[in-house]
């Protein structure tokens, strides 16, 4: 943290400190109650200093080290940490909000994802892309599908390519709907759905919450695995409408088969696999601590993909699933031991990330608005900068927030913009030419934390937030650049 400070408001408190509370969550910062908000009319009497006003200690990552202000005069001070600051405010403004907002609504997508991929429509509303990877794997198909055919049916010739794209398309609308039967479980259920993706090695759908309840986790994990196996009985029933040997005959015998595998692998009982999610929901149930069925989960999950990573070739080179035995090492084995270490990193990673993710998600309480807010006073549109700055000072506080003649507030004076003003110009500078004004928006409630905070500040992206009580008072400002350096914090405690 720069600790001459140097923008423009007082450096009186920190917007940047970490949780405090006793409690966990999943997404970020922390929360001393302050009892006092600042008023429309007059200074009131100054709040109780919480950890929001505590400067916390610097971090070389957070984007917004010098995000605070100071009218020290100190000239060499201002000109370095405007210039900090303004380029750490202006990012924000691109950003659109705090680190969480990385979490993209499906009403926001563009045409690619933000994790790379193309979008290829929305289901239930629900924007569905296909990552750059599934290209990748999907050729491999197409080449591995169609040396078998030709064994099979060398009548097919060159033709028997086309025969296997289609195949591998099939396939991957297999895996989609496997996907969708997540979504529709988690709309049911009432949890937002960002995004489905399709990828390497199958698909992901994106769901913004956790399931209240472990039978819903249950439910929402079991119905991806059974909707592969009721596929994988709608083509059976087909390879008995089609003759055998026939190119209809072999592409439902593929298409039962990989759902039938599909389904089996998510079942296997570790995160991030389906299984794993219904493991986690029994331990959940047993314990009546999600926390305690993630870390069940997670390890079992580890020690799969340990499995995997030995067993596989093992099982390949041994005959056992279908193949001929063999003790030479070839081709085969290399390709065979390939896949083992690409689905084992798959699973160690998954597992890994559920892992650090639930543990995120027990800080999320601590991240609450009232603690990180920034003390404010309010000004009139036409009062100069350096007496609004000045006022700023004598009351401790860190934000401006322009207010009409009846005190009601209408505007907040970006932090941004007042680093911009050289001190010589501030006494000519009315604060209304640096405020952004209020939309209903940016309006949060002193009492909103964890998720439900995240969720305010990403619908509508700013830079900073107007803070008020349930009664309309002002309590102050909220900044972005506070919420992420909190994020930061309960990212590296989860470590």
């Amino acid at each position: 943290m720069d600790e001459s400070g140097a923008s423009g408001l007082p450096r009186t408190g920190g917007g940047d400190s970490g949780p405090t509370s006793g409690k966990d969550a999943s997404v970020t910062p922390a929360e001393p109650e302050r009892t006092d908000s600042a008023k429309p009319t007059a200074q009131a009497e100054q709040p109780e200093r919480t950890e929001a006003d505590t400067p916390a200690p610097d971090k070389p990552s957070a984007p917004a080290q010098a995000g605070h202000v100071d009218n020290s005069g100190d000239k060499n001070g201002d000109k370095n940490g405007d210039k900090n600051k303004e380029s750490g405010a202006e990012q924000q403004q691109k950003d659109g909000a705090t680190a969480p907002e990385n979490k993209d609504g499906a009403g926001a997508q563009d045409k690619k994802a933000p994790g790379g991929g193309l979008l290829m429509g929305r289901i239930f509303g629900v924007p569905i892309y296909v990552a750059p990877s599934w290209f990748l794997v999907a050729a491999l198909i197409t080449w591995v599908f169609g040396n078998q055919l030709d064994r099979v049916l060398p009548e097919l010739g060159g033709a028997r390519y086309l025969v296997s794209l289609f195949f591998a398309v099939a396939f991957y609308g297999s895996v989609l709907v496997h996907e969708l039967a997540h979504t529709v479980a988690a709309l049911r259920f009432k949890l937002p759905v960002r995004k489905i993706q399709l990828q390497f090695f199958g698909g992901v759908s994106e769901i913004e919450k956790e399931s209240e309840t472990p039978g819903r986790e249950f439910v929402l994990a079991f119905v991806g695995p059974l909707l592969s196996l009721v596929l994988a009985a709608v083509f059976y029933g087909g390879m008995q409408a089609v003759e055998p040997g026939t190119v209809p005959g072999v592409l439902m015998a593929g298409l039962m088969i990989s759902n039938l595998i599909v389904a089996a692998f998510n079942l296997l009982p570790g995160l991030p696999l389906d299984g794993g999610r219904m493991l986690r929901a029994v331990v959940w149930k047993i314990t009546g601590k999600p926390m305690s069925g993630t870390v069940a989960a997670a390890w079992v999950g580890r020690a799969l993909a340990v499995s995997v990573l030995i067993g596989l070739p093992l099982l390949t080179q041994s005959g056992v699933l279908g193949a001929e035995a063999t003790d030479s090492v070839g081709m085969d084995t290399v390709m065979d031991a390939l896949l083992a270490a690409i689905l084992a990193a798959i699973i160690w990673t998954g597992a890994g990330n559920s892992l650090r993710m639930a543990r995120l998600r027990e800080r999320l309480p601590e991240l609450r608005a009232r603690s990180l807010t920034r003390r404010a006073v309010p000004v009139e549109s036409a009062t100069p900068l350096s007496e609004a700055l000045r006022r700023a000072n004598d009351a401790g506080a860190r934000a401006l927030v322009v207010v009409n003649g009846h005190g009601d507030p209408v505007a907040v004076v970006r932090e941004a913009a007042i680093v911009g003003v050289p001190e010589h110009r501030r006494p000519w500078v009315p604060v209304s030419g640096l405020a952004q004004d209020l939309t209903e928006g940016m309006k949060v409630s002193a009492e909103l934390s964890g998720e439900e905070l995240l969720d305010t500040l990403r619908a509508t992206p700013a830079t900073e937030y107007l803070v008020v009580e349930d009664s309309g008072e002002i309590y102050g400002v909220l900044s972005t650049s506070d919420v992420e350096r909190a994020f930061v914090k309960a990212m590296d405690r989860t470590g």
